[in-house]
């Protein structure tokens, strides 16, 4: 199978913490030459039946997708896991677990700003929520903007919703082996998301990627609308070392906000094996083959 350069598998909607509905992401992505995509949304894959249906109606092929959030000495990443069987019982449980936790945080959080001089800022996020056990900061940020207390929702993590500062919660998510399990046990390919927004050294990123693939682990994203170009680089060599499938994703969540659109993404570093091949036989098609 050739490498689809218009793949595109890191996106949110309104089911986690997105602006447009699976079916606008969709005829988004298709018109702007995607033709593999996939739909992950935080720890949720309520979502999943609508893409794939409107991924067929614009001509893309589809691949099943979540973004699972996992504590990792003391940090919070993200795995997306691509081409899993969504029904899979162990899958939906283990989604609903870290579902089951957002919303206490979420009134902690509110509290915290209520603190530093915001008040109604829980209520604020929720205007914003499609589905209110998904709440998350972004919800918050998108509130503190409308609200004229920060101008772009940038502003409001580095001020309000990073570790330090007045909105920030520490939360226990999910461990990397089960979040590493819950996909490989569906039938599906664990993805590190995004490496470049973890403040690790060489080592601990090493220590990590061992980690990742010591519990079943395959592939890590290299081109995502998160990198710079010279992490591109870095990323792909990462790949080539460790013997690590590549994925790439714009992690588009809404016109205003996202640094790359759905199909933006430049194409990939060459003689790296993506995750699509090993997926080959879970790619959903547009059009009968």
């Amino acid at each position: 199978m050739h490498t689809p350069f218009h793949a595109d598998l890191h996106c949110h909607s309104t089911f986690s913490d997105g602006t447009l509905s699976p079916a606008a992401l969709a005829q988004r992505a298709a018109q702007r030459g995607v033709t593999l995509w996939a739909l992950t949304d935080h720890d949720a894959i309520d979502g999943v039946p609508q893409a794939q249906a409107a991924a067929r109606a614009a001509g893309m092929d589809f691949l099943t997708g979540v973004e699972i959030s996992v504590s990792y000495a003391s940090t919070t990443v993200h795995i997306v896991g691509l081409g899993f069987d969504a029904s899979n019982a162990a899958l939906q449980q283990g989604l609903q677990s870290l579902r089951n936790n957002r919303g206490p945080r979420a009134q902690e959080m509110g509290r915290q700003l209520a603190a530093a001089g915001i008040a109604h800022a829980y209520e604020g996020a929720l205007q914003y929520v499609g589905n209110p056990a998904l709440i998350s900061r972004t919800h918050f940020a998108r509130y503190l903007v409308e609200a004229g207390i920060c101008k772009d929702t940038h502003e409001v993590f580095r001020h309000y919703l990073v570790e330090g500062k007045p909105g920030y919660i520490t939360q226990r998510w999910a461990t990397l082996q089960e979040a590493v399990g819950w996909i490989t046990a569906a039938h599906g390919v664990a993805v590190i998301a995004h490496p470049a927004c973890y403040d690790w050294n060489a080592m601990q990123e090493y220590a990590f990627f061992s980690s990742f693939q010591a519990c079943g682990g395959q592939a890590i994203e290299v081109v995502t609308g998160s990198h710079a170009s010279h992490e591109f680089a870095h990323y792909a060599d990462l790949a080539r070392t460790l013997g690590f499938a590549i994925s790439r994703g714009s992690d588009f969540h809404c016109p205003q906000e996202s640094k790359i659109d759905l199909g933006g993404l430049p194409p990939d570093p060459r003689g790296l094996t993506g995750v699509w091949e090993l997926l080959a036989d879970r790619i959903v098609p547009a059009h009968p083959r």
